[in-house]
C-alpha cells in the first residue's frame, strides 16, 4: 500500500473566515512512488475513466469518484465509501488531490472577495468571487501572468510565466466553492457562474482550459450550464474556432476599439488577427444558435476610445454580429497612464449604441477597493518574461 497524502490546514489572513478548511497536499517527494502522482482534479470524465481502466478497474468507478471530488469536496480516498478499500488504497499510492493554498484573502465593502492562491512552484494567481442577488460569479485565472501586453491591463504588466494546468484551473473553483460552503455551514452549491476573465489569455491555454470546462459542465462535476460558463479572449482566432468544438460555452471578446489602428495600440494581438478576421470567427461561433450573442468588452478610457465618433464607429462595426456590448469603466492600477471616462461620457456612449439598435450595458464596478475589478488582477509572477508565447498554442 502506497503513501497517503498529508492534510494541511489552509492559513487564514486577518479577514478570513473563522472556519478554515483542510486540503490534501502530496506526500513528501521521498515518499512517492516512482511515477509522479496525477492530480485527479484536472481529469475530466473521459480522462478519469482512462486512468481508472489503466489501473485495471472498470470505467464506471470514475462516475463514482467525480461527485466525491467536486460536489462533496472529499479529498481522502478512504472516505469515498462506495469505491472499495482496495481501490482507495491504490489511488492513494498513485494519485493526489492538490488544491492551491490561500496566501491571502481580501474583502471589499461591496461583498466582492479576492483570494491570492499560491501554487506549488511559488507562483501566485488571483481568483475573485462576486456575489449578487441573482447569481454568484467566480472569476478564475488560466495562466500565471499574460503575454499579450494589453496596455490597460495590470496582469499584462506582470509579464508571463506559464500556463496553468487543468487541475490548477479547477482547483480555484474547488477552493472557492468548498470554502464558501464551509463558512455558510451549508451543502448547497454557492457558485452559479464561472468566467475565465482572471489572469491570462484562456485561448492560449486551450489544452488545459478545455478539460477544465468539461469538468465544470459535467453533471458529476459542477453541473453548470454552458451559458453560465464564459471564456473571455483578446481574439486568438484559430483557438476560438477550436473552442466551439472543445466546449461551446458563452463567449466574451475584449475589443476595446472600433478600428484596427487604435486596437493595435491597446491590444497588440490585433496586429496578428485583425478586427474583420476576429468578427468572422465570432459569427461562426454563434452561427448554429440564433439565440446566442457574443459579448464585446469595451474598457472606457478617457480621451482614448470614448468619443461619440468612436461610439458610432463601433455601432457600425457590430451591425452584422449578434452582439451585446459591455462598457467597462476603466479600473486604474499603479503605474498606468490611463484614466476612467466620466459617467456622463459613458452614458452618452451607451446611448449612441442603444439608438443604433445594439444591446449595450455599463458594467457595475465591483471590487476596485481591493484591486479585484476587471483589469486589476496581477498575482505574483516568478521569473516573468515579456516573451510572446506562440499564438497558435493549444
Amino acid at each position: 500500500m502506497g503513501p497517503t497524502a498529508r492534510t494541511r490546514r489552509v492559513p487564514r489572513s486577518a479577514t478570513s473566515s473563522p472556519t478554515p478548511i483542510s486540503v490534501r497536499v502530496p506526500a513528501r517527494e521521498d515518499d512517492l512512488t516512482a511515477a509522479q502522482p496525477v492530480n485527479l482534479l484536472g481529469l475530466d470524465r473521459a480522462a478519469l475513466e482512462a486512468h481508472i481502466v489503466a489501473m485495471g478497474e472498470r470505467a464506471f468507478r470514475a462516475q463514482q469518484i467525480l461527485p466525491w471530488l467536486h460536489q462533496r469536496g472529499v479529498t481522502d480516498f478512504a472516505a469515498m465509501s462506495n469505491i472499495g478499500k482496495a481501490l482507495a488504497a491504490r489511488l492513494a499510492a498513485s494519485a493526489v488531490v492538490t488544491i492551491p493554498e490561500m496566501a491571502s484573502e481580501h474583502l471589499s465593502e461591496d461583498g466582492t472577495r479576492k483570494w491570492v492562491l499560491r501554487l506549488a512552484d511559488g507562483n501566485a494567481i488571483e481568483t475573485v468571487f462576486i456575489p449578487e442577488a441573482e447569481r454568484n460569479t467566480l472569476c478564475i485565472s488560466s495562466q500565471v501572468g499574460c503575454a499579450l501586453d494589453c496596455a490597460f491591463c495590470a496582469t499584462a504588466q506582470q509579464g508571463f510565466n506559464r500556463n496553468l494546468t487543468a487541475a490548477e484551473i479547477v482547483g480555484q473553483v474547488w477552493f472557492a466553492e468548498h470554502r464558501l460552503r464551509s463558512e455558510r455551514h451549508s451543502p448547497e452549491r454557492v457558485i452559479s457562474n464561472v468566467v475565465f476573465m482572471g489572469m491570462g489569455e484562456p485561448l492560449l491555454n486551450l489544452k488545459e482550459v478545455g478539460p477544465a470546462i468539461r469538468i465544470l459542465l459535467d453533471d458529476l462535476g459542477y453541473g453548470l450550464s454552458r451559458r453560465r460558463v464564459t471564456v473571455s479572449t483578446a481574439g486568438v482566432v484559430p483557438a476560438l474556432d477550436r473552442l466551439q468544438e472543445v466546449a461551446p460555452v458563452s463567449l466574451a471578446v475584449s475589443l476595446h476599439a472600433p478600428d484596427d489602428a487604435l486596437r493595435d495600440k491597446l491590444v497588440p494581438l490585433n496586429k496578428k488577427y485583425r478586427i474583420a478576421e476576429l468578427l468572422g470567427a465570432c459569427r461562426r461561433y454563434v452561427a448554429h444558435d440564433a439565440r446566442r450573442r457574443v459579448t464585446f468588452e469595451y474598457a472606457m478610457l478617457a480621451g482614448v476610445n470614448d468619443s461619440s465618433a468612436h461610439a458610432r464607429a463601433l455601432a457600425c462595426l457590430l451591425r452584422t454580429v449578434p452582439a451585446k456590448v459591455n462598457l467597462i469603466p476603466f479600473n486604474p492600477f499603479p503605474g498606468t497612464s490611463f484614466e476612467r471616462s466620466s459617467d456622463a461620457v459613458i452614458d452618452r456612449f451607451r446611448d449612441i449604441l442603444l439608438a443604433a439598435g445594439l444591446v449595450a450595458v455599463t458594467r457595475r464596478t465591483r471590487g476596485d477597493s481591493i484591486r479585484a475589478a476587471c483589469g486589476q488582477l496581477a498575482g505574483v509572477v516568478k521569473e516573468r518574461t515579456r516573451r510572446v508565447v506562440p499564438i497558435h498554442a493549444s
